[in-house]
């Protein structure tokens, strides 16, 4: 798998094809379900021969979630039945160039010769745009190394004036990071705080932590930390985003003992409900203490 940041990810479906005897729309369903069965979030899904029939078949698939398979036999009538912009990698803007030239949908795009299709784009776009219009694509899905910061955000559909309000959805976002650089088995090494207000302006501020971690108790210290350094007085909040950053390997980092029952004992309950979410969804529980502030 290539993790494609930050929504999107390739998978290379030859090997578990041959392993469960299925073909890769199955698959593709099998990830879909347990997905929003264990994360409550759905996927959109396309399923192909190449990457970039894949990305644009996914692209097609409904935004709410859905799998759209495009069997290899017929990629170059399922692509040139599509408007050239839906191609992956063209885009608006190449779009717009290639359609003053009347070249309107991806069969046109192909029928043309690829040197003519340089003569519009250039050289190396030009190529590109030609090989994959017929649907060629040759590169490989690669291994890619997670990368180095995750972020969180919310948005509120009113203004926030309420202190009390602003620290529950914080702590909502601090779970979050949390889950998502523990799923990782990632350590953030500082926190970023971004707060989002009415009118446009905006305050952000870094903090380094002492050392790497993904625990809650520790991003909640961090974060709250920046929050009182934020003086928030009668500040209309539009949204929060609260980054991990510089991301390293949870088993390279160095974790000091600790010998506090009550911090170690957190830890224990981390663990489980890390465990409930991976069961029943990302929903299933949740800091008591924003709950109460649940609109």
């Amino acid at each position: 798998m290539q993790a494609l940041p930050p929504s999107a990810a390739l998978v290379e479906l030859k090997g578990a094809v041959r392993y469960h005897v299925a073909g890769g729309r199955w698959l593709a369903e099998v990830a879909r379900s347990r997905s929003v069965a264990r994360l409550g979030v759905d996927l959109q899904i396309g399923v192909a021969s190449s990457w970039t029939v894949a990305a644009t078949a996914s692209a097609q698939a409904p935004a709410s979630g859905g799998i759209v398979a495009v069997a290899p036999e017929d990629t170059v009538q399922w692509l040139g039945a599509l408007e050239v912009e839906a191609l992956h990698g063209i885009g608006p803007r190449r779009g717009a160039v290639l359609r003053r030239y009347g070249i309107d949908t991806v069969a046109r795009l192909a029928a043309l010769p690829t040197g003519t299709v340089q003569q519009i784009l250039g050289a190396r776009a030009g190529r590109t745009a030609s090989e994959r219009a017929r649907g060629w694509d040759p590169r490989p899905v690669t291994t890619a190394a997670l990368p180095v910061s995750a972020s969180v955000r919310a948005r509120f559909e009113r203004d926030l004036l309420d202190g009390s309000q602003v620290r529950a959805r914080l702590l909502v976002l601090v779970v979050r990071l949390g889950v998502t650089l523990r799923g990782r088995s990632q350590a953030a090494r500082a926190l970023t705080l971004t707060l989002h207000f009415a009118g446009g302006a905006r305050w952000e501020k870094s903090r380094r932590l002492r050392e790497p971690s993904a625990h809650e108790d520790d991003l909640r210290t961090a974060v709250f930390q920046l929050m009182d350094a934020a003086g928030l007085q009668r500040g209309r909040l539009r949204g929060i985003v609260l980054k991990g950053d510089d991301a390293v390997a949870a088993d390279t980092a160095a974790e000091q003992l600790s010998l506090d029952p009550r911090r170690e004992a957190r830890l224990v309950v981390e663990e489980a409900a890390d465990r409930v979410r991976a069961k029943f969804g990302s929903h299933a529980i949740g800091p008591a203490g924003a709950a109460r502030h649940a609109s």
